[in-house]
């Protein structure tokens, strides 16, 4: 959209690479990628809130879903390093 928050020439190769490795690993922890992302913000113990915008209440209950799993391995925590650090 052109009122969006995403550039269209941010949407590169590698990041749909990245796109894909991490919603693999949510698709794993049978999460979706939002679940995933929001569960990843709230492991770490210093976080006591994420903000979510919704505009629809499935969506709200998608998102309320992530605390059904937010605990990551080690190697799921070394996999998300992996992909967010890579070129």
């Amino acid at each position: 959209k052109p009122h969006g928050f995403l550039e269209r020439d941010a949407i590169t190769k590698e990041m749909l690479e990245k796109i894909k490795a991490l919603n693999k690993l949510a698709e794993e922890r049978e999460q979706s990628l939002a679940q995933m992302a929001i569960a990843w913000v709230l492991r770490d113990s210093r976080v006591t809130s994420a903000v979510i915008g919704v505009s629809r209440l499935e969506q709200l209950k998608d998102c309320l879903a992530a605390l059904e799993n937010i605990e990551f391995s080690q190697d799921e925590l070394e996999l998300i390093d992996g992909v967010l650090v890579s070129k």
